[in-house]
This record gives C-alpha cells, sequence and structure tokens, in this order.
C-alpha cells in the first residue's frame, strides 16, 4: 500500500501556486502579445524571430509573475 500524500498549509504566499499561475497565464496572455507585437517589427530571420519572442516573453513573463505574486499575497494577509 502507498504512504499516504502529505498535505502542506503554507503559512504566507504558496510560491507552487505562484509559479504554476504565472506559466499558464504567461502562455495564454503572452503568445498572442508576441504575434500582435512582431507584425509591427521587421524580423528577417528565424534568429531575429526567435530573439524577439524571448524578449518580450521574458518581459511578459516577469510582470505576470509580479501580479500573480501580488495577488498571492494579499490573498494570504486577507
Amino acid at each position: 500500500m502507498p504512504h499516504r500524500v502529505e498535505r502542506t498549509d503554507p503559512d504566507g504566499v504558496d510560491f507552487g501556486w505562484v509559479m504554476q499561475v504565472t506559466f499558464v497565464a504567461t502562455i495564454v496572455a503572452g503568445a498572442p502579445l508576441v504575434a500582435a507585437l512582431s507584425t509591427t517589427t521587421a524580423l528577417p530571420t528565424w534568429g531575429a524571430r526567435a530573439a524577439f519572442a524571448v524578449r518580450v516573453g521574458a518581459a511578459v513573463w516577469f510582470v505576470t509573475a509580479l501580479f500573480a505574486y501580488a495577488y498571492a499575497r494579499r490573498k494570504a494577509d486577507a
């Protein structure tokens, strides 16, 4: 019989939840944003396209992570 899975009740912010929400929200919001912004930029090579996607995606990831953390922190304080 397998051992029972432990449960946690973190004090404060649940960083696992923040990482999961950041990942999903970045894909959902970031992919259309990168596609829309790429229409206004000259991207002649695949390398330029990849570099553009990484630069914009990193900014979207960072902003999304800040918002997810702020939301989790506000909910943990309440």
